[in-house]
C-alpha cells in the first residue's frame, strides 16, 4: 500500500515546488517589471495548467493517489514558505508611502 503511494507524494512535492517556487520567482521578478501584470496573469496559467496536469496524470481515477499528491503538494508548500527568503522592498512599494 505505502509503495503504491509513494510515487504520488513525490509528484505531488514536486509539482508543489514547482508552483509555490515558481510563484515566489513571479513575485521577485514581477514587482520590479515594467509590466507585472503579463508577469502575474502568464505565471498564474502556466503554473496552474502543469499542476493541474500533473494532478490528472498521477491520480489516473484513484482518490488515494490523488490525496497522495496533495500531501505532497501541501508539503512543498510548507518548505518553500519556511526556507525560501523574503522578498526584497521593490520600487512600486516604495513609492506607496
Amino acid at each position: 500500500m505505502i509503495e503504491h503511494l509513494t510515487l504520488p507524494l513525490i509528484v505531488g512535492l514536486a509539482l508543489g515546488m514547482f508552483f509555490f517556487g515558481g510563484l515566489w520567482w513571479t513575485v521577485r521578478k514581477g514587482s520590479v517589471a515594467t509590466n507585472p501584470a503579463l508577469w502575474f496573469f502568464t505565471s498564474f496559467m502556466l503554473r496552474t495548467g502543469v499542476a493541474l496536469a500533473g494532478f490528472y496524470a498521477i491520480a489516473a481515477g484513484d482518490w488515494q493517489r490523488l490525496l497522495a499528491a496533495l500531501a505532497g503538494f501541501v508539503l512543498a508548500r510548507m518548505v518553500i514558505t519556511r526556507f525560501a527568503p523574503a522578498p526584497q522592498e521593490s520600487n512600486h512599494a516604495s513609492q506607496l508611502r
